[in-house]
């Protein structure tokens, strides 16, 4: 059975997309669209390092909350009185840090190697402790200003968009530490060690409150785009909507809904060029045959994990910027929903169903699966209604069916992902691969004789 083109299921998308526009709101219309946008990068990220050279990152929500912290830091303004008490100790602290690591890297490279170890454990340990003595006082001060409010040191008080670059570097950064332990090694073991790290990452984040106020959370990040108060009662938007006959307060969510679609669209359709002309470059031909056959691509001299490392960094880096938009359009930080269900899973859904080793395809998954996400709710409470029609209201069952109605989303995302593997496993858009002459030939012949 062969498969709609791509841009037929694009077509088909928009149209369930329409559809809720015109049966519900188009606010929630553009609202599942800008998750869609955002969850899109996130897929093309993960496609770059999975599709193209056969990489399994099993920490998303690491990187994409390392996107989160760049928009904190960024766009929240400082808070003087946490920097005025906090910011001497932790420079002191910074100071040992490096110190001790250049000290551990001295005895290392100029020891004898029977002094070499114990000289390090010592330069360590001591290290450690002189930068608890300098950062603990500080934290716990920065912690006390005004703990209800801020309790941390603020950010840097610039333009949310610019969050959106350093999310990437905050995410490269991690992926490139992460790559140098961890690629030279067995697939499983990067996948462990992603694993690993985001939940390191993600426990720093929630404990260390001197730096995003921790599980407290961050409100009132600043948009790039204008609140819908202030559009209820400035002219030129009042004036829009008496033109168009439409109720100002209600269309002024939809006229932000709508500028945070074209900003997502266009960073997402820079990140879709970029990583076409990648993948059709001779570099990205020659990652693609490092994941077909990696002794090969060895045999013939390329540095495979020098490859790799380059792939998943770029891939990391896409993540981080998804992290930093996905925090600008909630205005808010909360490491609390940073969970491996919605960052990591569900990430691998998309890619998986639209098609590993497509970018397009990465974009549709992504589209779909939160299309199906966000719908499979109210979805499945109707249907569930719909069973228990008949059914008394007191009745047990009916009321517990009609409370599990939310957990079809996570039913659906098994079903759909199962059934992916097992009958498409190539996904929506199979991933385009060159053919040889000779092949090509040989399919020319079979068609004529057949």
């Amino acid at each position: 059975m062969s498969r709609p083109p791509a841009p037929v299921l694009f077509a088909l998308m928009g149209a369930a997309l329409a559809a809720v526009g015109f049966f519900q709101s188009w606010t929630l219309a553009l609202t599942i669209m800008n998750m869609s946008l955002i969850s899109a990068i996130m897929a093309l990220g993960v496609n770059m390092q999975w599709g193209y050279a056969g990489l399994f990152n099993a920490g998303i929500l690491g990187f994409a909350a390392l996107g989160g912290v760049a928009a904190v830091l960024v766009a929240m303004p400082p808070v003087p009185e946490a920097w005025a008490v906090g910011a001497p100790g932790l420079l002191a602290a910074g100071i040992t840090a490096a110190a001790a690591i250049a000290l551990a890297i001295a005895a290392h490279r100029r020891l004898a190697p029977s002094l070499r170890a114990p000289a390090i454990v010592l330069i360590v340990a001591i290290g450690y402790f002189l930068v608890r003595y300098f950062a603990d006082p500080a934290t716990t001060a920065i912690e006390n200003v005004n703990p209800a409010v801020t309790g941390y040191l603020g950010g840097l008080g610039l333009p949310v968009v610019l969050s959106w670059g350093i999310g990437a570097l905050f995410a490269a950064g991690a992926a490139y530490l992460i790559g140098k332990v961890a690629l030279g090694l067995r697939s499983d073991y990067l996948a462990i060690a992603t694993l690993g790290i985001a939940e390191i990452i993600m426990a720093v984040i929630r404990n260390e409150a001197w730096l995003t106020r921790g599980v407290k959370n961050v409100t009132g990040v600043p948009r790039p785009v204008p609140f819908e108060i202030d559009l209820q009662t400035t002219p030129w938007f009042l004036d829009l909507a008496a033109r168009l006959g439409v109720n100002p307060v209600p269309f002024s969510s939809t006229f932000v809904a709508l500028l945070y679609t074209l900003l997502f669209g266009t960073v997402l359709i820079v990140l879709l060029v970029l990583a076409e002309r990648a993948l059709n470059s001779p570099w990205g031909r020659m990652m693609r045959a490092i994941r077909d056959n990696r002794d090969a691509a060895a045999a013939m001299g390329k540095d495979v994990t020098r490859r790799h490392l380059q792939v998943f960094v770029l891939g990391s880096a896409v993540v981080g910027i998804a992290g930093a938009m996905l925090v600008t359009l909630d205005g808010q930080f909360t490491p609390g929903s940073y969970i491996p269900l919605r960052f990591t899973f569900l990430i691998w859904v998309m890619v998986i169903l639209g098609g590993s080793g497509n970018n397009m395809g990465a974009v549709l998954g992504a589209f779909v699966i939160w299309f199906v996400w966000v719908q499979a709710e109210p979805a499945g409470l109707w249907l569930m209604q719909l069973i228990t029609t008949n059914v008394p209201m007191e009745a047990g069952l009916r009321n517990h069916l009609v409370a599990s109605a939310p957990h079809l989303r996570l039913f659906l995302m098994g079903a759909i992902l199962l059934t992916v593997l097992r009958f498409s496993p190539q996904g929506l858009v199979p991933e385009r691969r060159a053919v040889s002459p000779r092949e090509k030939k040989k399919l020319e012949t079979a068609k004529a004789t057949a």
